[in-house]
């Protein structure tokens, strides 16, 4: 019975061990798309506009919702693997060109 003891000691450990190693790499690689991002941002490249179909919804009664299309707009985007500067990533709002304003 103690050898179960050790080894669920032995696997929780890995566990967090991968848990926190995985923290840290998402980290670094938030800090290092940071890093790019504001070096093309100086040289004037780090930014970009994509058009996406904007979707106005308006409560109603009873929690039910109405949509509304708008039209098309463009959308500010960074150019980056993370959202940068309160703008989504470019590769993200290309994949999802409709955008719900609430």
């Amino acid at each position: 019975m103690t050898d179960d003891g050790v080894f669920y000691r032995f696997a929780w450990r890995w566990f967090w061990r991968g848990v926190g190693g995985l923290v840290v790499l998402l980290g670094v690689a938030y800090l290092a798309d940071w890093a790019v991002w504001r070096v093309r941002v100086a040289r004037g490249g780090g930014m970009d506009t994509v058009l996406v179909d904007q979707v106005v919804v308006a409560p109603l009664k009873g929690g039910k919702e109405e949509y509304y299309a708008d039209g098309q707009v463009e959308a500010s985007c960074s150019k980056s693997l993370f959202p940068q500067a309160g703008s989504g990533a470019c590769w993200w709002l290309r994949g999802h060109t409709t955008v719900y304003e609430r």
